[in-house]
């Protein structure tokens, strides 16, 4: 049994066989089965979790399946199922987590069941800081222990009952290596004097799981790539992402598979340039949906021509945050730039982990406000740097 924690280079080394074989584990879905999950989290102080969502198939993402390593034993809990979960994540809440790509899952939680852990290790955090070239969680099993997780699984419909083995094996591997996972790449970190960063990046990632996802908001439907658009284009966008959004919810599924982003914009696009009604649509292919879906696409076309895009929405103000950068900025903006590129590539690290541009912007306009803007570990890296010390 232990030689399933050894590195997988080692384990080839020693001749042990590399398999993929799914581990034991118990499906809750009926009422009255938490029991054992609920006594497994009285006695430990760490868990595993992962989860599995519907956001490819329906228009709501919903929580379709939780995964649980307690001590030795996995549970997979059904959320769709009939089951009273408040005791589940009162006592979930006073453990130590182990998760990998927190950031989606915290903010799932949070939606679900207003769920904040107390404290995380995230392997996908991990793999950033050390610089892995792959650093999702089936790459990271398969480059450590030889496993290699079902592409189909991956892809899989969570939201449909009865869940097949496959699928369930799928879920189990998913949070059965975490563990020695984290023990691989706490020891790489420690090496490189990197845990402190990570510790901050996952407080970080606690904070910003806990406000869920953005709540829909008036200007939504100004898509990329639509900043040009000022006429009738505009109005066209405006009426067509719409109708999109009142098509996927009636059909629940979500709205890029009534059709894509690019198509709006050719639609909004061809507006700007005079084209008519009929022009508009035949320039489109919404594929096998294109007949049943023509008449309603055809009426918010129409009905997008018809309004005055004077009437639309306005762009909200921005923030002082927002301002345009003065010309001594911008090129302060560069000099920092440069000096974190070099900073980056003698740490081997990919730049945006010290500071994306949107942070470098703020900073050239106040580089008092650098404890502020970034996480002390980033803000230590760049306090140093000559275009950040400059009056």
């Amino acid at each position: 049994m232990i030689s399933r924690f050894l590195p997988l280079p080692v384990r080839r080394f020693l001749g042990i066989k590399v398999t993929s074989r799914p581990p034991e584990y118990r499906l809750i879905d009926q009422p009255g089965q938490l029991t054992p999950l609920l006594e497994a989290l009285e006695r430990v102080d760490e868990v595993s979790l992962d989860t599995e969502a519907d956001n490819m198939f329906h228009y709501r993402t919903r929580v379709c399946l939780l995964q649980f390593l307690v001590g030795k034993e996995i549970f997979l809990v059904d959320s769709l199922a009939p089951l009273k979960l408040d005791g589940l994540w009162s006592r979930l809440a006073t453990k130590h987590l182990i998760m990998h790509g927190s950031d989606f899952d915290l903010r799932l939680l949070h939606d679900f069941a207003a769920f904040r852990p107390k404290s995380i290790f995230d392997t996908m955090l991990a793999a950033q800081l050390l610089n892995r070239p792959r650093i999702g969680l089936a790459a990271l099993l398969e480059d450590h222990f030889g496993v290699k997780l079902s592409k189909d699984s991956q892809k899989a419909n969570w939201s449909k009952r009865p869940l097949t083995q496959k699928m369930l094996d799928y879920a189990a591997l998913d949070v059965f290596h975490l563990p020695a996972l984290r023990d691989i790449l706490t020891r790489e970190l420690k090496k490189l004097g990197r845990l402190g960063w990570h510790n901050q990046q996952c407080i970080a990632q606690i904070e910003s799981g806990s406000t869920g996802f953005a709540p829909p908001g008036e200007n939504d439907w100004r898509i990329g790539r639509s900043e040009r658009l000022r006429g009738k284009g505009l109005s066209v966008l405006h009426a067509v992402w719409h109708w999109r959004e009142q098509t996927a919810q009636r059909l629940d599924v979500p709205p890029f598979k009534v059709c894509s982003s690019d198509i709006l914009l050719k639609m909004a696009n061809a507006a700007e340039d005079g084209a008519a009604e009929g022009a508009i649509l035949g320039s489109i292919n919404l594929g096998r949906r294109h007949e049943r879906l023509q008449a309603s696409l055809g009426a918010a076309i129409r009905a997008g021509l018809e309004r005055d895009p004077a009437t639309l929405p306005r762009r909200r103000g921005r923030d002082s945050n927002h301002v345009s950068l003065t010309q001594s900025e911008v090129m302060r903006l560069d000099r920092i730039k440069d000096d974190r590129d070099k900073l980056a590539a003698k740490l081997q690290l990919d730049p945006t982990l010290i500071a994306n541009r949107a942070q470098l912007a703020q900073i050239a306009r106040a580089p008092s406000r650098l404890d502020e803007i970034l996480l002390r570990w980033q803000a230590d890296l760049l306090r140093d740097a000559p275009s950040v010390k400059e009056d």
